[in-house]
C-alpha cells in the first residue's frame, strides 16, 4: 500500500495567484500606455481609473497575456504562457504597482530561454516601466514635414 504525504510549501516558495484581464475591452484599455521591451516579452502598462468601491483605493495589479500563433503550435504557446505567468506570479507582489493593468506580449525567446533569464527580463521590464525610461506616449521622434502633395520631404 502506498501512502502519500502532503507537504505545505514554505511561504517564500508559494506563488500567489494573479488577477487577470478577461475581456478584449480591458486589453484595449491598456493600449497606448507605457511599454518596456525585453528579450522574453514586451510589457505594456496603464494605470486604471477605477477604484475599489469598498475601500476607495485602487485594486491590485491585473495582467493579460498575449501569445500569438506566430510563436508556434498550441503546445509551444502554452509553454510560453505558463513560463511567463510563473515569472509574473513570482515578481508581481514586489514589483507590480496597485491600480495598474499590464499586458504581457510573449516573444519566442521565452520558449527556450533559461527560466532565471526570463525572471531577470521580467524584473528589468518592471523596473523600466516604473522608472520613466520606457517607450510609449510622447517618445516618438517628430514626424517629417510633408509637402503640398502629402509626401514626406527629404
Amino acid at each position: 500500500m502506498v501512502r502519500w504525504t502532503v507537504y505545505a510549501l514554505p511561504e517564500a516558495l508559494a506563488i500567489s495567484p494573479i488577477e487577470t484581464l478577461k475581456v478584449r475591452s480591458e486589453y484595449l484599455a491598456v493600449r497606448g500606455g507605457v511599454r518596456a521591451s525585453v528579450p522574453s516579452c514586451l510589457i505594456e502598462a496603464r494605470q486604471r481609473a477605477a477604484v475599489d468601491p469598498a475601500s476607495g483605493e485602487p485594486g491590485g495589479p491585473r495582467f493579460g497575456f498575449t501569445v500569438t500563433k506566430k510563436l508556434g503550435n498550441a503546445v509551444c504557446r502554452n509553454r510560453i504562457r505558463r513560463r511567463l505567468k510563473a515569472a509574473i506570479s513570482e515578481l508581481a507582489p514586489a514589483k507590480a504597482q496597485r491600480g495598474f493593468d499590464y499586458v504581457v506580449v510573449a516573444r519566442m525567446a521565452a520558449f527556450d530561454r533559461a527560466y532565471s533569464d526570463v525572471i531577470a527580463d521580467v524584473g528589468r521590464a518592471f523596473a523600466i516601466l516604473h522608472s520613466g525610461q520606457h517607450s510609449g506616449k510622447g517618445t516618438k521622434p517628430p514626424s517629417r514635414a510633408k509637402n503640398e502633395h502629402g509626401k514626406a520631404s527629404p
